[in-house]
């Protein structure tokens, strides 16, 4: 059959035969495919590593240097995926996964890029996988999936395209990711297996939506309805790996100098801290949920990270509302995870008015408030001494007029926002005097505020003085 013996031999007609498939994408996908019936000997003539060589370079080449109609009636199914890079997704996905492997590896290695490659195996993974179209938005019918025949045969397909994820931050996204951490935990997975998709989206944690993260307790002693310790580790990792030295080794460290040093991965914390408060406001509802896990989630986000406490009093909120039996100790313990000093004014006013917070709370928010308003009258009528000092009588007298009567209209409403204030402190007085009738050795202020109780002060000049300072 060779030419040794004359012209015009089966060798020839072969690799004439055999060019004209590795010419053609269509051509060479059938090949590549039929092979899996005969791969022993497809493999000794190099028909498998030709095809995929072909295969390779096409998927790497821009699509438009060659004939769509060479393409196939797959991929002409939809002419719109003709102009991005996962035209040849489609295709591919008819492999088994061997020959998928080894093609997906020829491609990475001619250069594509990591987030197309990433992308196909998503593609790959959602046609096998039931578990991985819940709740899935795509509308597009080629995702259609092909159950395959048991459990195992899954897991192991999760297993073995995880592994071919290029581990790169932001290469696929962090909802993918998530789910399919998700679908290793239904299919129970192997242990490393969930750990790696744990740490991928730990790195890119910024990134993920709340919806998301709200992954379901696969435990088979089912205590929360989520799956808190997961969320917990993936955390983790992210302090791990954004969390400035400087403030993991000395959290007391001012808050301006953390914001300068840390200026880079300021962003990313406080978008975690966003989304950790989030995830918090909607676990917290768990009756299942104990004190110590829903602690040890809010405080691992560090304080620099939250611009206001809003978030984390709303959380603290909605678990006091869940965990009616909590002790008036666990419940301060609780309130300890936020900082009274950087809550808006709307949270202030709803800390005010809430009975399920411990009185100290209460107490505390409504000081710093006062503080926060006189601080503020005092700067703005600074503010307002220097503008009338700087003003021209001659030529600027009707702006004077005017703007001296916003300034007393601005003055008058935030001295009735102070008496308010100063009526709800008193009030608040009247009360701590009953209960230190039941509780003599209960104090209501902390010490490094400044304030104590009357019995600790020493003589009456000590007592008058303190009295004078408070609010």
């Amino acid at each position: 059959m060779t030419e040794n013996y004359g012209e015009d031999n089966l060798i020839g007609h072969t690799e004439t035969f055999l060019n004209e498939v590795y010419s053609n994408w269509s051509d060479s996908i059938k090949a590549l495919e039929t092979c899996e019936e005969v791969q022993t000997f497809a493999e000794d003539l190099h028909i498998v590593s030709r095809c995929i060589d072909s295969l390779a370079m096409k998927a790497c080449s821009d699509p438009n240097m060659f004939n769509w109609s060479e393409v196939g009636h797959n991929c002409a199914q939809n002419e719109a995926e003709h102009v991005g890079d996962n035209w040849w997704y489609y295709d591919v996905s008819l492999l088994s996964l061997p020959l998928y492997k080894r093609l997906i590896l020829a491609i990475e290695s001619k250069g594509m890029k990591s987030e197309t490659v990433a992308a196909s195996l998503i593609y790959y993974l959602r046609r096998f996988l039931p578990l991985m179209n819940r709740q899935s938005s795509f509308k597009d019918t080629n995702h259609a999936t092909i159950p395959t025949t048991s459990e195992a045969d899954q897991r192991g397909l999760l297993e073995e395209i995880v592994e071919l994820i290029p581990n790169k931050r932001g290469v696929t996204s962090s909802k993918h990711l998530l789910r399919l951490l998700r679908t290793a935990m239904i299919l129970h997975a192997s242990p490393s297996c969930r750990e790696n998709l744990e740490k991928r989206v730990g790195s890119q944690l910024d990134q993920a939506s709340l919806v998301d993260l709200l992954i379901p307790n696969m435990g088979y002693s089912v205590e929360t309805l989520y799956d808190i310790d997961c969320i917990q580790r993936i955390l983790e990792h992210f302090m791990s790996i954004y969390q400035p030295a400087s403030v993991a080794a000395s959290p007391c460290i001012t808050e301006i100098g953390t914001l300068i040093a840390g200026a880079d991965t300021l962003t990313p914390m406080t978008m975690v801290a966003n989304l950790i408060d989030g995830y918090l406001s909607e676990v917290a509802s768990d009756a299942n949920l104990n004190l110590s896990k829903f602690q040890a989630l809010a405080a691992a986000i560090p304080d620099y990270a939250r611009p206001l406490d809003d978030g984390i009093y709303h959380a603290i909120d909605v678990y006091l509302k869940a965990h009616t039996w909590l002790r008036d100790s666990e419940r301060e313990q609780l309130c300890r995870l936020m900082n009274c000093q950087k809550l808006s004014l709307e949270a202030s006013s709803h800390v005010a008015q809430n009975e399920r917070l411990p009185l100290r709370v209460i107490v505390q928010v409504l000081f710093f408030e006062q503080l926060r308003l006189r601080t503020s009258i005092s700067g703005w009528f600074f503010v307002s001494e220097n503008l009338d000092n700087s003003q021209n009588p001659s030529g600027n007298l009707g702006f004077s007029k005017s703007s001296q009567k916003d300034s007393t209209e601005i003055a008058e409403n935030v001295r009735e926002r102070l008496l308010e204030l100063e009526k709800e402190c008193s009030c608040i007085r009247k009360e701590l005097q009953k209960l230190n009738k039941t509780k003599k050795s209960w104090s209501i202020f902390p010490k490094r505020f400044g304030f104590r109780r009357k019995s600790d002060y020493s003589n009456p000049n000590e007592s008058n003085n303190v009295n004078s300072s408070s609010p």
